[in-house]
């Protein structure tokens, strides 16, 4: 990672898959870390910060296109780089 380099500002909504419409590669060349209720999450799929809530995968479950099952939890939701 170079750090002269300048992070581009954090959405207000972010996800990890590069098929959805709120997905930003500029963001992922750098490591991002998520709080939620002021507790690190490292499994964080997508969120929200205006609306409040992150998707985390259930488990090994998968949906029918092989995609892990994601469930949506609520709270205070903090964004930063590493």
């Amino acid at each position: 990672m170079n750090e002269g380099q300048a992070t581009p500002p954090l959405p207000d909504r972010l996800s990890v898959d590069p098929a959805s419409p709120h997905h930003l590669a500029a963001v992922f060349e750098h490591a991002i870390g998520i709080r939620l209720n002021g507790s690190e999450r490292s499994d964080v799929e997508e969120y929200c910060i205006s609306e409040g809530w992150v998707k985390v995968p259930a488990g090994r479950t998968l949906d029918r296109k092989g995609k892990p099952l994601l469930i949506k939890l609520k709270g205070k939701v903090e964004a930063f780089y590493r």
